[in-house]
């Protein structure tokens, strides 16, 4: 479940069961269980055994493979043995259920700032849209900015001109095609007859011609089918005539007008350039609209940098908002799964490795040093009185000590002249000394080697 539940940190749970295991109520309680108050008679003795005991309880790690060390020291093996004891029986039983209680409080911290970002989030898409909607015009698309559309703009511009003018020389030369065979029909009048045309009864007079055609090959002259076709046909024709010596008559009536509809060529010209006319007007709108595009963009490009750099703050605002929301509720999954996992697994298990045994010898203090710092002081202290009662009492050894010490003029000096009872009890009072010198340093040297003897040269 790497990677996907929130792993509880183990070297922090028992650093916390530590500093909760060592508190007031837990150390009497271990008091009461190894029977240590039975001495306490006062409440200062009390508060004074829970204060030695507290400080000398430890939980450590071994630092590696999840081992830990509970530890007491004591006046007593035995007392210091029933103290561990009852200390890894309180620590084995002591309940984890603190690690759910924390899971549930991040969890709650967690939904109560997925609430506010959510309102965030809400309020930077807000003003995002709002942005949006005052700059439609300018917003970005397809990934360009302001200058690349007004480059993307001006580009179609220069199409559209191109398309323009193409456009108005296929219409200048369809108008020259037309002129001149309006030309060439005006030359010719006479012959003009020839070339007029009835579309729609053309149209009519083809299918029943075709239909005859098939009524012949089937049926005799006689079949009514047949007769009524033949009078059909003979009726459009004479239409037909009719009309077209109308239109002779026409045309010669008004020989600078001719009917342009009559004549196939003619009206196959007007059609192709009534066409060119049609789209050179579309090509020529288009061209006034990029037209007014480009001064649209180009007047867009002295606010484009601000509204840029709006735009940016506010995708900026987002994104980070958006990021974190999505941390946030990635971290209350593993959290939500990383409880139900707990639920599920015991995932602090602490068992007995090694019992616990008391240490045969003694650890504190350091007796061996101990004797030899009170030497140390003892010889101090003496060094120390003698020099104070030489402050307080002083004797002054020649004439210029006196003079200095009491700037009094100096009369004369009586000389001590020692006879042999006076030397002989100076001597006994050195020898006193050494032999008491020597006796203490023996009586130490054998102390301490009897005390090594004892210990095994331990502490």
């Amino acid at each position: 479940m790497s990677g996907l539940a929130a792993q509880p940190n183990i070297e922090q749970q028992v650093n916390m069961l530590s500093r909760t295991l060592i508190s007031r109520p837990t150390v009497e309680k271990l008091i009461r269980m190894a029977d240590l108050d039975l001495g306490a008679k006062s409440k200062a003795e009390q508060d004074k055994l829970i204060t030695q005991v507290t400080d000398s309880l430890s939980i450590r790690s071994t630092g590696r493979d999840n081992l830990y060390t509970l530890a007491y020291q004591g006046e007593s093996p035995e007392k210091a043995l029933r103290v561990v004891q009852s200390l890894m029986t309180v620590f084995v039983e002591s309940s984890l259920g603190s690690t759910k209680s924390d899971s549930d409080s991040a969890r709650r911290f967690i939904e109560e700032q997925i609430k506010n970002y959510e309102a965030r989030l809400t309020e930077a898409e807000t003003r995002l849209k709002e942005f949006r909607l005052r700059n439609l015009d300018i917003q970005s698309q397809g990934g360009l900015d302001t200058a690349g559309r007004l480059g993307e703009v001006t580009n179609t511009l220069n199409q559209a001109k191109l398309d323009l003018r193409e456009a108005e020389s296929a219409r200048d030369v369809a108008r020259r095609q037309l002129d001149a065979a309006r030309a060439a029909q005006r030359a010719s009048p006479a012959q003009g007859g020839s070339s007029f045309a009835t579309p729609e009864l053309d149209a009519r007079i083809d299918p029943l011609k075709r239909n005859l055609d098939g009524l012949l090959q089937r049926y005799t002259e006689q079949h009514p089918d047949v007769i009524n076709t033949r009078r059909l046909i003979k009726e459009l024709e004479e239409q037909k005539r009719k009309e077209v010596e109308e239109m002779q008559k026409a045309a010669a009536a008004n020989p600078g007008q001719p009917v342009l509809e009559t004549n196939p060529a003619l009206y196959e010209l007007s059609r192709i350039s009534s066409a060119a006319e049609v789209q050179v007007a579309s090509l020529r709108a288009r061209v006034a609209e990029y037209e007014s595009r480009v001064n649209r963009a180009r007047e867009s490009m002295k606010v484009a940098p601000q509204i840029e750099a709006e735009q940016a703050q506010l995708n900026r605002d987002y994104e980070i908002n958006r990021k974190n929301y999505e941390d946030l509720v990635a971290r209350r999954e593993s959290i939500t799964m990383g409880g139900e996992l707990e639920s599920a697994s015991s995932l602090a298990d602490f068992r007995v490795i090694d019992p616990p045994r008391a240490n045969p010898k003694a650890v504190a203090p350091n007796r061996v040093l101990l004797l030899s710092a009170g030497l140390m002081a003892a010889l101090a202290a003496g060094l120390g009185v003698a020099f104070l009662m030489s402050q307080i009492r002083p004797v002054f050894f020649d004439a210029n000590s006196l003079r200095a010490a009491t700037e009094l003029p100096l009369l004369g000096v009586v000389t001590l002249v020692k006879n042999d009872v006076v030397k002989r009890r100076e001597a006994r009072s050195l020898y006193r000394f050494l032999a008491s010198v020597v006796v203490l340093v023996v009586v130490f040297l054998v102390g301490m080697a009897y005390l090594a003897y004892q210990t095994g040269f331990g502490r």
